[in-house]
């Protein structure tokens, strides 16, 4: 342990965040799934989210060619339930073929995606008539073996099917099924919160060099520590979560979460449905009480936003991908500040 920096020790060794020029252009960009995958579509070939996610990075491209230095994580719930189906329907025809697990799982859709990302975004710069760095890394992302999470799953991965089919599919495949409001059934696995990011100073120092990244990907791929050694878990962290972390322990000044709505909003979907364009933690906090934000929708992101401004964070950006570069302007999206 006495190697590891702590999130003080990086404003210290590599001061990121501590100018007033640094301050105001960091930023963590949290790719929800609207920002890759089209919700029309059960499950999307590679192609339609190319499509999807070349909308987003025009806009972050534009970002970056201002000046801002940014990490960009993605949730990859849809595309790792899709990799697992795909892994269970092989090995039922051929008994042959081993099934691909959980934690390797977020490994092939955070490389994947990685490269999605990364590729979307240059190619974006390119045609602004820049050219900028960009990298994905596979991150691996420490989780405490012994978290209650494991013993109550919660987190949505996969498609969502109807009452019939998820049964079918908790009784063949002994998947945990919940309905997950207003979509179907999903399957769900353990969530558990995330400790520490295993690639902080690679990450950290890239950035410094002005390369933007693509890290933490669906939330990281979740390990646990014995001893000196890591192993893979079976689990997937919340991306919004480990979104935050790694705001933290980079000191940025933004943490940008898109989702699928322009803003966060009181009593969603109900008559008196109202949107909210700035809050500061105190009413962040009544709300969550009082329970304008559920857990399986804006809740972990409301969360994570508190999380990240009582650490020293100064601002939350929450908006749609359409409104990603209005957003960082302060003309779209709700704000959340200290």
């Amino acid at each position: 342990m006495g190697g590891r920096l702590t999130a003080a020790s990086y404003f210290v060794q590599f001061g990121m965040g501590n100018t007033a020029q640094d301050a105001g252009k960091t930023a963590v960009i949290a790719l929800g799934g609207n920002a890759l995958m089209r919700k029309d579509v059960k499950f999307a070939s590679f192609a339609q989210q190319r499509s999807v996610v070349e909308k987003s990075a025009r806009q972050i491209a534009r970002l970056i060619d201002e000046g801002w230095r940014v990490a960009i994580t993605h949730g990859n719930g849809p595309q790792v339930g899709n990799l697992l189906l795909i892994s269970h329907m092989a090995h039922e025809r051929n008994r042959e073929i081993p099934e691909i697990p959980l934690d390797a799982a977020n490994a092939n859709t955070q490389g994947s995606l990685g490269y999605l990302i990364a590729q979307a975004v240059r190619n974006a710069s390119t045609d602004n008539g820049e050219y900028r760095e960009i990298a994905a890394i596979v991150t691996q992302v420490v989780v405490d073996r012994n978290d209650p999470a494991f013993y109550n799953p919660t987190k949505f991965v996969g498609p969502a099917y109807g009452i019939e089919e998820a049964n079918e599919l908790s009784i063949r495949l002994g998947w945990k099924m919940k309905e997950d409001r207003g979509r179907g059934w999903r399957r769900v696995v353990a969530s558990p919160d995330p400790l520490d990011i295993v690639e902080i100073t690679t990450i950290h120092k890239l950035m410094k060099q002005g390369v933007s990244v693509v890290t933490v990907g669906g939330g990281g791929i979740p390990v646990v520590r014995e001893g000196a050694y890591l192993k893979g878990v079976s689990s997937v962290i919340d991306k919004d979560r480990a979104s935050a972390l790694l705001a933290t322990n980079l000191g940025v000044r933004l943490l940008a979460m898109i989702t699928q709505v322009e803003n966060v909003y009181l009593d969603f979907g109900k008559p008196a449905q109202r949107p909210v364009e700035t809050m500061n933690i105190g009413d962040a906090k009544t709300y969550l009480d009082s329970g304008q934000f559920p857990q399986g929708s804006m809740g972990p992101k409301i969360e994570s936003a508190v999380n990240f401004l009582e650490k020293g964070g100064k601002e939350v950006l929450i908006t749609n991908p359409v409104n990603i570069t209005e957003g960082f302007c302060g003309l779209k999206g709700t704000r959340i500040v200290p």
